[in-house]
């Protein structure tokens, strides 16, 4: 069956992307790759994800604009919606260490009956959930995202 393997995230600068991806939500880099030109094959991915070769899935393509029409993109590929899920096991414990590494939440958590969540913006305004669904609040199984 097809799987969703990478999703490109438009960034300002593939540096401070990496650190914040890296250090602030705690993902693995997982391949950067100098294509020349000023030009970088970046992909970072949550710890845990899984996929064929064991190099995991539901990752990010870190890419420079190439354009204006681009570059008006950074922190607004989803006009102004969530549109990133970060799955956690442990959200109070993913929580306070993303707020200690600067992230910056948006509201405080809510528990709702699908489960725990906070939106946060990325380094450039982008929106994403943190989430601990319901189901492995209860001891359940979550794919990490």
């Amino acid at each position: 069956m097809p799987s969703i393997a990478l999703v490109t995230l438009v960034v300002r600068d593939y540096d401070e992307a990496i650190a914040f991806y890296t250090d602030a939500l705690g993902f693995a880099l997982v391949e950067d790759t100098d294509r020349g030109n000023g030009t970088r094959w970046v992909v970072v991915r949550p710890h845990g994800a899984a996929g064929v070769g064991g190099l995991g899935n539901a990752g990010l393509l870190l890419a420079r604009p190439k354009n204006d029409e681009e570059e008006a993109a950074v922190g607004n590929q989803t006009g102004g919606r969530v549109g990133f899920f970060l799955h956690t096991e442990d959200f109070a414990r993913d929580h306070a260490r993303m707020t200690a590494a600067g992230v910056k939440f948006l509201e405080e958590p809510r528990h709702e009956p699908y489960g725990s969540v906070a939106v946060f913006e990325d380094l450039y305004g982008n929106r994403w959930d943190l989430l601990q669904p319901a189901e492995a609040a209860a001891g359940g199984s979550a794919d990490a995202a």
